[in-house]
């Protein structure tokens, strides 16, 4: 197991190679296994929002699980993100993921079945944790701590140097509608 979620009268497993995992911890003292959805890739971390998990995939990206009938979980959707995607959270209609080297990928999951990259946020190391509080983003990035606004405003926690010089990336590339170029500068 690498991580776990509880909502309601039930416990979100994340189980590497072996997906995710559905219990019943009704009786806390007697868990009960109902259900279980092998993802292709290996399950880092899980959120869960109303009748949905969201699962930080690896390599996969982030898979979208239909968890109304507990005992049947179903894989309804994925958004592959360029990187390796290691955490998520969940806050306002969106999926922050933690996407190791490519940073912080925002996902726009208000319609679960029609999930899509709003946004990305590259940090300078390889982030590795997220949560969502209020307003702020908090990234576990490396041996740094990025805060960022939900709306992506950086600010640093921490000595690291920016990079100078305008950095430019097309997200997905290839890619048909939408794309998005990410830029920053000095």
């Amino acid at each position: 197991a690498c991580s776990v979620t509880a909502s309601g009268d039930y416990a979100y497993v994340a189980d590497g190679t072996s997906g995710v995992h559905l219990v019943d911890v009704t009786d806390p003292s007697s868990p009960q296994l109902v259900g279980s959805a092998d993802t292709p890739g290996n399950s880092y971390s899980v959120a869960v929002s109303a009748t949905h998990a969201y699962v930080a995939d690896r390599y996969h990206g982030l898979e979208i699980i239909d968890i109304t009938n507990p005992s049947s979980p179903e894989i309804v959707g994925r958004v592959d993100t360029p990187g390796q995607a290691r955490d998520v959270t969940i806050a306002d209609g969106y999926a922050y993921v933690a996407d190791e080297t490519f940073g912080l990928q925002i996902i726009d999951v208000r319609d679960p079945l029609r999930a899509w990259v709003a946004g990305s946020v590259d940090t300078p190391g390889s982030a590795l944790g997220i949560t969502v509080a209020g307003t702020n983003v908090f990234v576990a990035d490396q041996d740094k701590l990025q805060v960022m606004s939900t709306q992506c405003e950086v600010s640093s926690v921490g000595d690291a140097p920016r990079a100078a010089g305008i950095h430019l990336r097309a997200y997905p590339n290839p890619g048909s509608y939408p794309v998005f170029v990410d830029f920053e500068t000095p």
